[in-house]
């Protein structure tokens, strides 16, 4: 049999053996919004448990608060809606007085082709900030109750009303992307970044989790000091089609959000697989290194222990975090890696290299990627050609013997939970 799996902005095909159990892990239909603009209208109508803009006194200053191109939210769909119905709300609200953010964590900040790839032409005026966690004026509003330091991009901070726009994604350690994620994250400061995911030991902070999970709790908090004031949060099913759309307070937007990625997404398991053959998902979601971990990580859940786990990951943008490469580049092997994560403590950069390591201490994995086979290996990862390993590892089987293979088309987002068999 043949499988066809995306890879960066194209698919790579790969043969398995037709006597071979192979169960593709696909996530499942739901229903598409055949038109976001109108779905984006109806939903700023009526608000989850927020005024809508129509009924709220005129501000004097607006922030907008977007995702870079990490994220592939259909900014060319809403913001010119989103836009308008706020200048149809405030007619003389002033075009300069409105800020788009464009917003990547500790992404390095986006350029200017960026902007042009996933923002509007036609803006109206409004001016655009480019976020830089290490850089940009902060806006403080004190500590969480988990001392995190609540720090946001000024642009953000200091207007009058703060509106996020961004995506409900699986996350491996926040549970779910989106309601205030994209300005408490994403146009947040280094320190504001780091000490919440320092929370992300917490046996409870795992994909799918936003009841008790205490980076996602964080984030919460951290959202309410801010006071933002709006979320749009989309839901995409693997073609980038919004299958989701809510408009509303952030956590109310962030609920009704991860309930529609559950159904899409969470899948049950009953029980593991010798190999895991895993497509990140293509572009953007394997634009690097740094973002196809995600992926590496969610296969690994499908995974028997000591099994093996192919990865797809174009990585057109190279590795993607310079803190990261540099600091896994000091190590020898994950194990030492690891040591030295658990006696100096988390730091941003440290923390991608231990996600990576508490896979591969675990599994053995292979990269189909661009990256060159130097660049893979100062990162502890082995660069293969996809078709070369899989037949590699099948002809250490005996002859008759066929393995339990999985095939993750989707695997930045698709994540699974224990089932008895024949659950639905």
């Amino acid at each position: 049999m043949e499988i066809q799996l995306k890879y960066g902005k194209g698919t790579r095909t790969l043969r398995l053996p037709d006597q071979a159990e192979v169960v593709v892990m696909t996530p499942r239909d739901l229903p598409v919004i055949s038109d976001p603009a109108v779905a984006l209208h109806q939903a700023l109508d009526a608000p989850l448990d927020a005024l809508p803009l129509e009924q709220r006194p005129r501000p004097s200053s607006v922030a907008i608060a977007v995702p870079d191109e990490t994220r592939p939210a259909p900014l060319k769909k809403l913001l010119p809606v989103l836009l308008k119905r706020i200048f149809q709300a405030w007619p003389e609200l002033r075009p300069e007085n409105v800020s788009v953010v464009v917003g990547g964590g500790l992404h390095p900040a986006p350029d200017v082709a960026q902007m042009g790839r996933i923002l509007p032409k036609d803006l109206h005026g409004c001016a655009v900030v480019a976020h830089d966690a290490l850089t940009s004026p902060m806006t403080s509003f004190g500590t969480t109750s988990r001392r995190t330091p609540v720090e946001v991009n000024a642009a953000i901070g200091e207007a009058d009303l703060k509106i996020v726009v961004g995506m409900v994604d699986p996350h491996q350690f926040q549970g779910m992307t989106g309601g205030s994620k994209g300005i408490t994250i994403g146009c947040a400061s280094k320190a504001m970044i780091e000490r919440n995911h320092s929370l992300m030991a917490d046996p409870a902070a795992r994909v799918g989790n936003i009841a008790d999970n205490p980076t996602r709790l964080d984030l919460n908090e951290a959202g309410r000091m801010i006071g933002i004031d709006l979320a749009v949060n989309v839901c995409l099913n693997p073609a980038k089609q919004a299958v989701g759309l809510f408009v509303g307070e952030p956590e109310a937007a962030l609920r009704a959000g991860a309930a529609v990625t559950e159904q899409v997404y969470g899948l049950p398991l009953d029980r593991p697989f010798e190999i895991v053959i895993a497509s990140c998902g293509g572009d953007p979601k394997d634009i690097c290194l740094y973002q196809a971990q995600k992926g590496l990580n969610m296969a690994s859940q499908c995974a028997e222990e000591g099994g093996r786990i192919l990865l797809l990951a174009a990585c057109g943008q190279g590795v993607g975090d310079p803190h990261y490469e540099d600091y896994v580049r000091r190590f020898s092997c994950p194990v030492e890696q690891m040591r030295e994560f658990a006696e100096q403590g988390f730091r941003m950069g440290a923390h991608k290299a231990f996600l990576f390591s508490r896979t591969l201490t675990r599994f053995t994995v292979v990269v189909h990627s661009e990256l060159d086979a130097e660049t893979l290996a100062a990162c502890h990862l082995a660069k293969g050609e996809a078709q070369a390993a899989l037949d590699g590892w099948l002809a250490t089987y005996p002859e008759g013997r066929f393995p339990r293979i999985a095939v993750v088309p989707n695997a930045n987002t698709t994540y699974f939970y224990r089932s008895t068999a024949g659950e639905e």
